[in-house]
């Protein structure tokens, strides 16, 4: 008796909550259609069609710094493709910038030399402190602007050149011959790896430690350098001249995009040193105890004992900064970088397509911090510690 009527009385609260969750799911749908109802009617009001139908027409609009060939005949959905190639671009190098600063940075805020830690310190709690908005409008307005004029260039080396037009170096121009040396660079990447591989079997059979480092590092640079003197140098250099009131020829970083790319890594920098200490401070001062008593010097048991150990702690929060890092090339508008969202801007206020602008920049965004997270996870998989 007592069974039949807990079961009862479970089966009526189960039937409750079943037409609960069905009535707060139809008034998620009633209010998501409402907003699409609304939104259908206010564009029909004012003349804006809706659909993505206006991205095969011509976009008429100029892109300062393109990376891959645009004119301003070619359509809105080709425009909005080259900015957001503009944007993987800068966050691309910006990760990895940011990800080398903020190792050094973050290994320094742990130094025993009091300096080096203090002045590691200041960096972080300033750059953590100010907004990237007037970072970036500090390095773009007072920094480059101060840069001397394309006659008046710091000449930094042969063919490298610094004025308030960017960034100039050479330009490589490959010639017949030239896909051997990249041949043999693959070579050289796929026999480091072997190597590696052997090294360690061998390390582990035999308890000797073979010169690894040095041996790839011979691999990697003595045989694309011997293939490229064998095959008679084919490479040419086309570097940056002075014509008129520009240079021209080479290679150039506009200064808008330098500034961003400054910003963007100064400011993640911080955050990732402050991982990286986290990390470092993680490891049990037995772990560096036992190292330095094998006699490895420190150096080594940064390297080998303290890093290693530290990564699973530095590399979840780090996936963070990365993802914030994409999500804030957003505010390179403010100093006329072409990224998606500085054309995707131009483009609503030509034909007024918000819905659909938006719409992509939030995929586009999506996409990109799923791939990041992605890729994150499945490192920290990797350097995550086994247990027997």
């Amino acid at each position: 008796m007592l069974n039949k009527l807990t079961a009862s009385a479970g089966s009526n609260r189960f039937r409750l909550d079943l037409v609960l969750q069905a009535v707060f799911l139809a008034l998620i749908f009633y209010l998501a259609y409402s907003v699409f109802h609304n939104t259908q009617v206010n564009l029909e009001n004012r003349g804006i069609e809706s659909g993505f139908e206006f991205l095969d027409k011509e976009a008429g609009l100029p892109i300062g710094d393109a990376l891959i060939s645009y004119t301003p005949t070619d359509s809105y959905g080709w425009a909005f493709f080259t900015a957001v190639v503009n944007t993987l671009y800068v966050a691309f190098f910006a990760i990895i910038l940011a990800t080398v600063v903020g190792v050094l940075i973050g290994i320094a805020r742990v130094s025993r030399n009091w300096l080096v830690c203090r002045m590691a310190a200041i960096y972080v709690e300033t750059l953590r402190n100010v907004p990237l908005l007037l970072t970036l409008i500090f390095i773009y307005v007072v920094v480059l602007s101060s840069l001397p004029s394309a006659r008046s260039s710091w000449l930094l080396t042969e063919g490298i050149l610094l004025n308030i037009r960017g960034f100039y170096f050479p330009k490589p121009l490959p010639q017949d011959g030239f896909g051997l040396v990249l041949f043999s660079v693959g070579l050289a990447v796929v026999l480091c790896w072997g190597f590696r591989r052997w090294a360690k079997r061998y390390t582990e059979r035999t308890g000797q430690e073979l010169a690894s480092f040095r041996i790839s590092l011979v691999l990697l640079l003595g045989l694309p350098a011997l293939t490229y003197l064998l095959t008679g140098q084919p490479l040419l250099w086309e570097n940056p001249e002075l014509k008129g009131f520009n240079y021209r020829g080479g290679l150039s970083l506009r200064p808008e995009f330098l500034a961003l790319l400054l910003g963007l890594v100064l400011y993640t920098a911080a955050f990732i040193g402050e991982n990286v200490r986290s990390g470092i401070q993680s490891v049990s001062k037995g772990q560096v105890e036992a190292a330095q008593a094998l006699g490895l010097k420190p150096g080594k048991v940064m390297l080998r004992v303290v890093l290693p150990q530290a990564l699973r702690v530095i590399i979840p929060a780090t996936t963070n900064d990365y993802t914030s890092l994409v999500k804030n090339s957003s505010l390179a508008v403010a100093i006329g970088y072409p990224d998606m969202v500085s054309v995707g801007g131009t483009i609503i206020g030509q034909n007024g397509q918000a819905i659909e602008i938006i719409g992509m920049w939030m995929a586009v965004y999506m996409a990109i911090n799923l791939l990041i997270s992605a890729f994150m996870n499945w490192l920290n998989a990797r350097v995550q510690m086994v247990e027997r």
